[in-house]
C-alpha cells in the first residue's frame, strides 16, 4: 500500500503540513520508523516525533511546529487506526461450505457464509449473512451466530449459545462453556446442572483463550460493544453491561454485574455476587469484595477507593520506622 501525505489527510480529516505528493508506504511506531512510514503522537510523544525518524506524524492540531511533515488531527491515535486499516485491507473469506466441514440437519444459513476447513456446525444451528467461521471453530446444537460475526480458528460456540452481530470471537476462546457450580453432600462435591446459556449481544470481541460460562439457570449476557482481552474468564450468571472493557487475566466469578462501561484492568477479579457500578475502573491485581457504586476508581485486596488505598500503601511503609522508634523507647534511648 501507499499513500501521499494529501491522500492521508484526506482519509483521516487532517491539515496538510508539508508536501501533499510526499508518499509513505507502511506504519510503524516512532521509535523504528523510517522515512517512508507513517507514526502517531499524541501530545505527551512530541518530543520524540520531533526526532524520530518517520516520514509523516500525525500529531494534535495544536501541536508546535516539530521540523517535519505532519498531518494536524483532532485526536492522533483515532486516526492512527484508520491508517492503519487503511493499510491493512480485511481480506475476503471463501463463501461456501469447505469439503472438509461438517454440518448437522436442519442448519440455516444466511448468504454469503464461510464455513471453513474443518469446522462444525451441529444440528439446529442458524448462522446469519456473512457469518464466517475459521478452520476448526465449532458451533453447538441450536445456537445462533449473528449477520457479520467472525469466529476464528478452534474457538467454541456452545448449545443454545446466542450471538450478536458483527461480534468477534478470537482463536481458542469458548462461549458457553460449562459453568463451576458444586454442593458438598457430606461426603463429595456434587455437580450443580448447568443448563442456562450465554447471549452475547452485538459489537462484542472475546479475546483468544478467554472462558465465558454458560448460566446455572437462565442467561449469563456479556453486553453490546464489550470488548474482552485474551485469557479472561467470566463465571456463570455474570450480567455484563455495554461498553465494558476487561483486560488480559481478569476473573469474575459467578452472578457478577456490571454496570455500563466498567473497566477491569489486567489480573483484577471479583468474587462474584455482587454489583459494580456505571463507569467504575477496577485496577490492576484488585479484587472487588462488595458491591461498588458508579465512577468509583478501585484498587488493592479487597478492593477499595484508590486515593484510600494509596495512603494506606504510604501508612504501611512507614511501620518499620515506628517499630525501630518503639524498641529505642522501651531501651530507653533518643529517637
Amino acid at each position: 500500500m501507499r499513500f501521499t501525505l494529501g491522500e492521508l489527510a484526506v482519509l483521516v480529516g487532517g491539515e496538510v503540513c508539508g508536501p501533499a505528493s510526499l508518499v509513505v508506504t507502511e506504519v510503524a511506531p516512532l521509535e523504528t520508523a523510517g522515512p517512508d512510514s507513517v507514526a502517531f503522537a499524541d501530545a505527551k510523544f512530541l518530543e520524540k516525533a520531533r526526532v524520530s525518524g518517520a516520514g509523516v506524524v500525525l500529531v494534535p492540531q495544536d501541536a508546535p511546529d516539530l521540523g517535519r511533515p505532519v498531518v494536524r488531527v483532532a485526536r492522533p491515535r483515532l486516526a492512527f487506526i484508520r491508517v492503519l486499516q487503511a493499510f491493512s485491507p480485511e481480506g475476503s473469506a471463501p463463501v461456501g461450505v469447505h469439503p472438509s466441514a461438517v454440518v448437522g440437519a436442519a442448519v440455516v444459513m444466511g448468504a454469503g457464509v464461510s464455513v471453513q476447513a474443518r469446522a462444525v456446525v451441529e444440528d439446529g444451528a442458524l448462522l446469519g449473512d456473512r457469518v464466517v467461521l475459521a478452520p476448526g471453530a465449532y458451533i453447538g446444537r441450536d445456537a445462533v451466530v449473528g449477520d457479520d460475526t467472525v469466529i476464528h480458528a478452534n474457538a467454541t460456540v456452545g448449545p443454545r449459545v446466542r450471538i450478536g452481530r458483527r461480534v468477534v470471537i478470537q482463536s481458542g476462546a469458548v462461549v458457553g462453556s460449562d459453568g463451576f457450580g458444586y454442593e458438598w453432600d457430606g461426603e463429595r462435591h456434587v455437580k450443580v446442572p448447568q443448563v442456562g446459556t450465554v447471549l452475547v449481544e452485538d459489537d462484542v470481541e472475546i479475546g483468544a483463550n478467554s472462558c465465558i460460562d454458560r448460566a446455572t439457570s437462565g442467561v449469563t449476557r456479556i453486553g453490546r460493544g464489550t470488548k474482552i482481552d485474551n485469557l479472561v474468564q467470566v463465571g456463570h450468571n455474570a450480567d455484563i453491561g455495554a461498553d465494558c472493557l476487561l483486560c488480559g487475566m481478569t476473573g469474575l466469578a459467578g452472578s457478577t454485574t456490571l454496570g455500563r462501561r466498567v473497566t477491569f484492568a489486567g489480573r483484577s477479579a471479583s468474587t462474584g455476587h455482587l454489583s459494580v457500578g456505571d463507569g467504575a475502573v477496577v485496577l490492576g491485581d484488585a479484587v472487588v469484595t462488595k458491591d461498588q457504586p458508579a465512577g468509583a476508581v478501585l484498587s488493592g485486596y479487597p478492593a477499595g477507593p484508590h486515593r484510600e488505598q494509596l495512603r494506606l500503601e504510604a501508612s504501611l511503609r512507614r511501620v518499620p520506622a515506628l517499630f525501630k522508634a518503639v524498641a529505642a523507647l522501651q531501651k530507653g534511648q533518643p529517637t
